[in-house]
Order: C-alpha cells, then sequence, then structure tokens
C-alpha cells in the first residue's frame, strides 16, 4: 500500500504542476490571442504584417517598420466547449474476496459542459528612438485554460477544476541595418498560477462504511521563467516583406503546496524543460490591387518536454515521463482594404497537437482547424478599432487514464480506470484599440 501511496502522490503533484507550468508557458493549449487583428487572420503574416503594435509579441525585429509611436490594447474572449462522450468509469476496491466490489459507470459518465469563458488583454507599445532603433514594451497571456466538471461527472478524480492563468512581461529592442534588413530582440518574464481541484466517491457496501467522498487532489502552484526572443525581417519592397522569429523558452522552476488525503506536501520545487518555438511569416500586396495575402509557419518544439524533476520529493530524480511531440502551426490569410476607413481580413490554421500517446481528460487536446474573420475601422488617421472573430474547430481524441488511490480504510487501495473520447471546440472574440502618436 505504501508503495502505490507513493505512486499516487508523485502522479498527482506531477499533474498538478504539469498543469500549472506547461500551460503558463508552453503547453497543448497555446492561447493565440496576443490582438484582435491577429485573431482575424488566424495569425497568417502575425510575425511581419505590422499594422500595429502587437507584432512584437511574435517579431522584435518587425518594430523597425514603425517610425510613430504605437500602442494597441484590447482583450480576446474565449468560449471553450469541451465534450466527454462514450465514457467508461469503473471502481475496483481490494475488500477480502467475501466482499469484492467492481462497480462500471458507463452511462454516467459523459458530460457536455466542461469548458469555460475567459478573458485574455493585452497591451502593446513601440517607441522609435531615430531611424535605426526602436524599443518597446508588452504585457499579455501566451497560454492558459480552465475545464470543471461538476459533481455529475463520476469519474471525479480526472476531472475536477483545472484552472490556469499566465501573463507575459516582454521588453524589445530593434535594429535597422539597412533598408532591406532589420534586427530585433527581446526577454520575456513569464508568470504562470494554476490551481487543481480532484474529488473521488469512493463506492463500498456497508460491510466497508457505504459510500464515502474524500477530497483526492487540491493544488496551488506558480513559477517564474525568464526567456528570450530574436527576430529578423527582410523588406523586398514596400509590398513584400518576410520576418523570421525565435523564442528560448527556458527550464522553468515552480513552487507548489499539494493537499491529498489529509495530508499536506509544501514547497517542492519542480523543474520542468519549455518548448522553443520559430515562426516564418510572408506578406504580399497584389500590386495595383486592394488585395494582399499573408502567410505563416510555426514549429513548437514540444518533445523538449520530456519529464518532470523535482528537488525535494524524488531528491532530482524523475517525477513523471512524458510522451509529447513537435507541433506546427500553418496558416494562410488575406486582407482587403477596402477605403481608407476600412479593412476587411480572413484565415485559416491548421494547430497540430502537443499531445500524442498520453491523453487526458482535463486537458483535452488535438490537432485543430481555425476558422478566422476581422476588420479594422479607422476612427481617423492615429486611430483605429479592430475586430476578430475565430472558430476553433477540435478532432475526437480517446483518452484512457488509470489511477490507484488509498483510501486509508478497510477497502485499502481503490483502483479506477477511466476510457471516453473527448472532442474541444472554441469560439474566440477579440476588440482592439490601436493609435500612433
Amino acid at each position: 500500500m505504501m508503495n502505490k501511496k507513493r505512486l499516487f502522490q508523485k502522479t498527482v503533484l506531477a499533474a498538478a504542476i504539469t498543469l500549472t507550468t506547461q500551460q503558463a508557458v508552453a503547453a497543448g493549449f497555446q492561447l493565440n490571442a496576443q490582438s484582435a487583428t491577429g485573431l482575424g487572420r488566424a495569425f497568417a503574416g502575425d510575425a511581419v504584417i505590422a499594422d500595429n503594435a502587437s507584432v512584437m509579441a511574435r517579431n522584435p525585429a518587425a518594430m523597425a517598420l514603425f517610425d510613430e509611436m504605437s500602442m494597441s490594447l484590447g482583450f480576446v474572449m474565449i468560449d471553450s466547449q469541451i465534450e466527454v462522450k462514450d465514457a467508461k468509469y469503473s471502481q475496483t476496491n481490494n475488500l477480502p474476496s467475501a466482499h469484492p466490489l467492481s462497480i462500471d459507470y458507463s452511462s454516467q459518465s459523459n458530460y457536455d459542459n466542461a469548458g469555460d469563458t475567459s478573458f485574455v488583454p493585452n497591451i502593446h507599445l513601440i517607441v522609435p528612438i531615430n531611424e535605426k532603433l526602436a524599443w518597446g514594451v508588452n504585457l499579455y497571456s501566451n497560454f492558459g485554460t480552465k475545464t470543471e466538471f461538476d459533481n455529475s461527472f463520476v469519474a471525479s478524480e480526472y476531472g475536477g477544476l483545472t484552472d490556469v492563468k499566465s501573463m507575459n512581461l516582454g521588453a524589445s529592442l530593434s535594429y535597422r541595418l539597412n533598408e532591406q534588413w532589420s534586427i530585433g530582440g527581446g526577454l520575456d518574464l513569464v508568470y504562470g498560477k494554476g490551481k487543481l481541484e480532484r474529488d473521488i466517491t469512493i463506492q463500498a457496501p456497508a460491510v466497508a462504511g457505504g459510500p464515502a467522498e474524500s477530497t483526492a487532489l487540491k493544488a496551488d502552484a506558480d513559477g517564474f521563467a525568464l526567456g528570450f526572443n530574436l527576430g529578423t525581417v527582410y523588406e523586398l519592397n514596400e509590398r513584400n516583406r518576410f520576418g523570421l522569429s525565435y523564442r528560448h523558452s527556458p527550464r522553468l522552476e515552480a513552487e507548489g503546496d499539494v493537499s491529498y488525503a489529509g495530508t499536506e506536501y509544501k514547497g517542492d520545487t519542480l523543474y520542468m524543460p519549455l518548448p522553443d518555438m520559430a515562426e516564418f511569416s510572408g506578406y504580399h500586396r497584389i500590386e495595383n490591387s486592394k488585395l494582399a495575402v499573408h502567410y505563416s509557419v510555426q514549429w513548437i518544439g514540444w518533445s523538449a518536454f520530456d519529464k518532470l524533476e523535482s528537488e525535494k520529493t524524488q531528491a532530482g530524480g524523475s517525477l513523471n515521463d512524458y510522451k509529447w511531440q513537435n507541433g506546427m502551426h500553418y496558416s494562410i490569410g488575406s486582407t482587403y482594404y477596402l477605403n481608407k476607413d476600412w479593412e476587411l481580413r480572413a484565415g485559416y490554421m491548421y494547430d497540430t497537437s502537443a499531445q500524442d500517446q498520453v491523453t487526458s481528460v482535463s486537458v483535452p487536446d488535438s490537432d485543430r482547424q481555425w476558422f478566422s474573420a476581422g476588420f479594422s475601422y479607422h476612427l481617423d488617421s492615429k486611430s483605429t478599432i479592430d475586430f476578430g472573430a475565430t472558430y476553433l474547430l477540435g478532432e475526437d481524441v480517446n483518452v484512457k487514464e488509470t489511477s490507484s488511490v488509498p483510501t486509508g480504510t478497510a477497502l485499502g487501495t481503490v483502483e479506477t480506470q477511466f476510457t471516453g473520447t473527448t472532442r474541444a471546440n472554441a469560439v474566440l472574440l477579440g476588440l482592439q484599440y490601436s493609435r500612433s502618436f
């Protein structure tokens, strides 16, 4: 029993900190929510278009394209829609053979409303110093999610509450080398905070005290990471340009407190490798036309997320191993410059999943398609209102999870298993105000 208890403690601790830190810096739930303009074109070309200050979140070198101080601020609303179907949940205790208990809840573990609505703010400021140099600062969120299963979900030790928030504070510099080439770089201070709650209903006959509610896990964790980003822009001419950027994500240190089965485990430091990212973008305004086309390809090095290590719990050893795969984003879009007041845009993105062999009902992830549209309205020559909308369409993913939960009673350790199919869709709406000075 002690070996299984220790195994479960390590498992839930790893899960708690993993959910917190991976989504705070780079996760299967990557939040593309830096701007409403980007949202309206599925972020196609966003590392080089530079139609407002939010471009610095994707490529610091693009700040060299601005000759006036520019500011953008806004928010993106995310309404996630998470469904669990074809679900089966079983629970088996270790009572003596005279009172065995194995329960199957195949019809009661479906769920269709685990998503949530959240608002993700952003603000960006670019300040040209002279014809060569510019600096900028911004504050936005790259990653985060929230899923919540209520008491009607039978497999509550796999569902429950998962609430993750993150903040990215960035500072960057750009330098124009000549008429064609510009370079840039910056630092990113990322803060992430997560909360997990998991309960379990232990099913037992009267001889063992009957059914009982138990808290499987309560966890809070937060941490900081300091990374950097580099970029370059090549301007073929005023209508055609290309951007390339690279973002380095360091090993993140997160401190977490976990309460499990009435015992609190405080102050362990978890070390997690985070994936680097690279993006290539192009923008092309068709000659003698009001139409422009743009595109992006982004690579995310999820395979770096191979294991979770700790300072205390495992004396520097591995708490948990993962089987993640590198991810890709492919996006293409267009902008139509209708007149001096209106710009219309649309885009499509195909976004590949970070998860591969290991999947989870609490963090559903899959390959996804983005269908996006938006517009800009110029209030005057200095001010613009931007709106963007995206429907994010996920895929069905088969999930299988197992757990050994020590009860501290005559039941000994309860063995549980959940299988099912998850799907995560979302609607994203963005509104933004941009101004030059």
